[in-house]
């Protein structure tokens, strides 16, 4: 059984370009009938909701790697709370048949690797571009890309029940993407948001400045 859980994964765990993923239709298809054995009955699911879906992501985990354990994380107070994926509800909602249930596994696997591809290119957009003699970066180079990625994530997720987990884990992934390592900026992120985003609360204008603000800042200090 995967110990696994969406919030813990780093960018190791999820990085595109470390974890090759193709699936045609074809795939799709075959994909869809070994997930079908896997999941409960409806029933099971009331009985026993955190785990009755355990086995459908241990073989997802098995097959495609750990980002996979994100295939469950929906928006708002689903399986995982204050994710991106929209196809799946929760399992208690989303779990009938298994004839049913199996395509929209596919699905949310789909889109949940949609979003991690999505991310990847905003990032290599996104990062501050090399400079000459070992001269700092810009701060507006941090600035920016801390704006556009909270702006980003707040819509995915809508900004819904614990959204700003995710927010602050994509964050962290994009200066793990730019060479910092994993632990410090999780301490960088911490410091820049500061408890200022909320559940149910798309961030202002003034809010995200002040994290983008100290984002940029807290970097600079930290190279």
């Amino acid at each position: 059984m995967t110990e696994l859980w969406a919030q813990t994964l780093t960018w190791t765990d999820v990085d595109p370009l470390r974890h090759p993923f193709e699936l045609d239709d074809d795939a799709a298809r075959e994909l869809t009938s070994l997930v079908a054995p896997l999941l409960p009955d409806a029933d099971a699911v009331e009985d026993d909701r955190w785990r009755s879906l355990q086995p459908v992501t241990d073989f997802l985990v098995g097959q495609y790697g750990p980002w996979a354990c994100g295939w469950n994380w929906s928006v708002g107070e689903g399986d995982t709370d204050g994710g991106v994926v929209e196809v799946w509800c929760c399992s208690s909602h989303s779990v009938t048949t298994k004839e049913a249930t199996a395509p929209l596994v596919v699905a949310a696997l789909l889109e949940w690797r949609d979003w991690l591809e999505d991310l990847a290119e905003r990032f290599s957009a996104l990062t501050p571009p090399a400079q000459p003699g070992g001269q700092a970066v810009d701060p507006w180079h941090w600035e920016r890309a801390c704006t556009r990625l909270v702006t980003a994530v707040a819509d995915r997720t809508q900004a819904d029940s614990g959204w700003y987990t995710h927010c602050m884990q994509v964050l962290g992934w994009f200066l793990a993407y730019n060479g910092i390592d994993e632990e410090r900026a999780r301490e960088i992120v911490k410091t820049a948001v500061g408890g200022r985003f909320d559940s149910w609360i798309a961030p202002d204008a003034t809010v995200v400045d002040a994290v983008s603000s100290g984002f940029a800042r807290t970097i600079g200090k930290s190279r």
